[in-house]
């Protein structure tokens, strides 16, 4: 190779770092969409969004669902609102499958369906529910009980000591013990008059 070629590689190398570098990262390009979208620039913020979601982000597509849902700076679109849900929710996000459970619940977009609704709301909790059982909750949910058992009881002493010293607090008032009679009493005006 000849030097010519060797720094045409350099440099072509340094530049495209440099663009890559430039490209930013998800959360820079996420904020910058978002300040668009805030700014009126929907299109600017939608070419970004679809770009990050095209590369599975999850933030992009529920943007992008979002705004569809809702008609925010784009043509209110319940089907294209339900896509864009699916994929974020399909990757584990638990707010787009409250979303499209939501949807199901209140025929948006979709017929109304109860049954597909339910799935939807608890989805995390039944893929999650084989953890259940493990030793580990098992503990953590002993331990959370006895803390809430404990803070409980605690409560239950506090409301009654107190309790108990209003009660002999009006006893002894009742009694007259402890407590000094007035002995002498004021003199209405002659002049009070009821407003």
């Amino acid at each position: 190779m000849s030097g010519m070629s060797i720094r045409f590689l350099v440099a072509l190398w340094v530049s495209l770092a440099s663009l890559s570098a430039m490209a930013g990262t998800a959360d820079d390009e996420l904020r910058v969409a978002a300040m668009a979208h805030r700014g009126g620039d929907t299109g600017r913020a939608v070419a970004i969004w679809k770009d990050w979601a095209a590369k599975g982000n999850v933030d992009a597509a529920y943007n992008l669902a979002v705004i569809h849902q809702y008609g925010d700076g784009v043509a209110l679109d319940y089907a294209a609102a339900m896509r864009w849900y699916r994929q974020a929710a399909e990757q584990g996000d638990k707010v787009a499958q409250l979303q499209i459970g939501l949807m199901y619940q209140v025929g948006q977009g979709v017929a109304v369906d109860e049954a597909e609704a339910h799935r939807w709301f608890t989805m995390n909790r039944q893929h999650h529910l084989h953890h259940e059982h493990e030793p580990q909750m098992v503990a953590w949910r002993q331990q959370a009980l006895a803390l809430i058992e404990a803070r409980d009881r605690r409560e239950q002493v506090a409301a009654s000591q107190a309790n108990s010293a209003l009660i002999l607090a009006e006893l002894r008032r009742r009694a007259g013990m402890g407590v000094e009679r007035p002995t002498e009493t004021a003199a209405l005006a002659t002049a009070t008059t009821i407003r």
